[in-house]
């Protein structure tokens, strides 16, 4: 709406002319006025323009000027607003009440009448729905995204809608859709981790003796210690390179040994291997599967292997995916963990990577292939059921 004068062009102009058929100054017919003595200058000036006796724009120039100006400020506002909406206009997708949450959250910015008219809806349904008491699926909305928050932040961020619908279904009891926690997600600005490209990183030893492939991509294992699969991986530090082994039990996913150091010795692969012993005694005729790195054909490695009762099994040469319940974990661990930020110390690395197989990976993690639950949860559901089918 456009400013009123506080004086009319009639006074106006009874003003000037009275200054002129007159012997007063300006600044005494301005006090008798009771306008400001710059004002009544102004008024002067611009009926001269007006009369064609000073250069100058008219008055009918002013107030096209002023319109013109204001016409642009408003292209200008509705040219911002449709920017900002989106796709609050396109066909299909009419939701008067996601244009009412538009106009509500830019109503600072913008005016809420221009709001309605470019978003085609009525400023009366506007105030009608902010007088409204929220609907409950809104308030549920609201308490759903603040629960998924929470567990964002606690796995680390590192959850995408999935495993964070596994968590508010299996540990919340909550009954949701996994789309509504999508879009949630989506609207609160929350998502899981991407995973970088794969490199290859094994050094082989040409004219080596290597194992079979005794798993034939069948990672499948109906009871722990069965089979375990292993790799090597490299991490970067400021400080140079840490090499990272680890073991998995292929029945529950779990990293049951795993060795850091900075050289890419068979000791490596050999202190893994001791820990995996160490933690879970495995019986004799376990399948150690690998690729064909030297340190897994090492005959250091070999000898250990062999006095545990290991049968060992190693994929084709340059197939990742003839071990990829590894190169999965490794994927996983450096999408979640290396490569979410640098890391000026080898042992700053090494506590990270420690903590988040103990502490995150084995006991908190939920991993699709185990029914979105984590290794230990797993193995403590299935390992009583497969101690009594032995039993009997």
């Amino acid at each position: 709406m456009p400013k009123i004068p506080p004086y009319s062009m009639e006074f106006r102009l009874e003003a000037v002319r009275l200054l002129r058929s007159s012997d007063r100054s300006v600044p005494q017919l301005a006090r008798e006025l009771g306008v400001s003595p710059q004002s009544l200058r102004n008024w002067s000036v611009q009926l001269a323009v007006d009369e064609g006796k000073a250069d100058g724009l008219s008055s009918a120039e002013r107030d096209e000027l002023r319109r013109l100006r204001r016409e642009n400020r408003i292209l200008a506002e509705e040219r911002e607003i449709l920017k900002k909406a989106g796709g609050l206009l396109r066909p299909g997708r009419r939701d008067p009440v996601s244009v009412f949450r538009f106009i509500a959250a830019e109503k600072a910015s913008h005016s809420i009448a221009i709001m309605c008219r470019v978003l085609e809806v009525s400023r009366s349904g506007y105030h009608a729905w902010t007088r409204r008491p929220p609907a409950p699926r809104t308030l549920a909305d609201a308490r759903l995204t603040e629960r998924i928050r929470e567990l964002h932040t606690k796995r680390r961020g590192v959850y995408g809608s999935p495993r964070i619908w596994s968590d508010l279904v299996l540990d919340d009891g909550e009954r949701i859709g996994r789309k509504r926690v999508e879009r949630l997600m989506r609207q609160a600005g929350l998502s899981g981790l991407i995973a970088k490209k794969w490199r290859a990183t094994t050094v082989r030893v040409p004219g080596v003796r290597v194992a079979d492939d005794l798993l034939d991509r069948n990672f499948a294992a109906g009871a722990p210690n069965r089979c375990w699969v292993a790799d090597i991986t490299y991490l970067r530090t400021w400080q140079g390179w840490l090499y990272l082994v680890a073991v998995q039990d292929l029945y529950s996913r779990r990293i049951v040994g795993w060795a850091m150091a900075d050289h890419l010795r068979a000791e490596l692969v050999t202190d893994a291997l001791e820990m995996a012993l160490a933690h879970r005694r495995p019986d004799r005729g376990l399948i150690w599967h690998s690729d064909q790195g030297s340190q897994f054909v090492s005959l250091a490695f070999g000898q250990k292997a062999r006095a545990a009762g290991i049968a060992q099994s190693m994929g084709s040469k340059g197939d990742c995916f003839d071990n990829a319940v590894a190169e999965s974990f490794f994927a996983t661990l450096k999408k979640e963990l290396i490569h979410r930020r640098s890391w000026p110390t080898k042992a700053e690395l090494r506590t990270e990577v420690f903590d988040y197989i103990e502490t995150f990976y084995n006991r908190e993690r939920r991993h699709s292939t185990l029914g979105q639950r984590s290794p230990a949860d797993y193995e403590k559901m299935h390992l009583p059921v497969i101690a009594q089918e032995q039993a009997a």
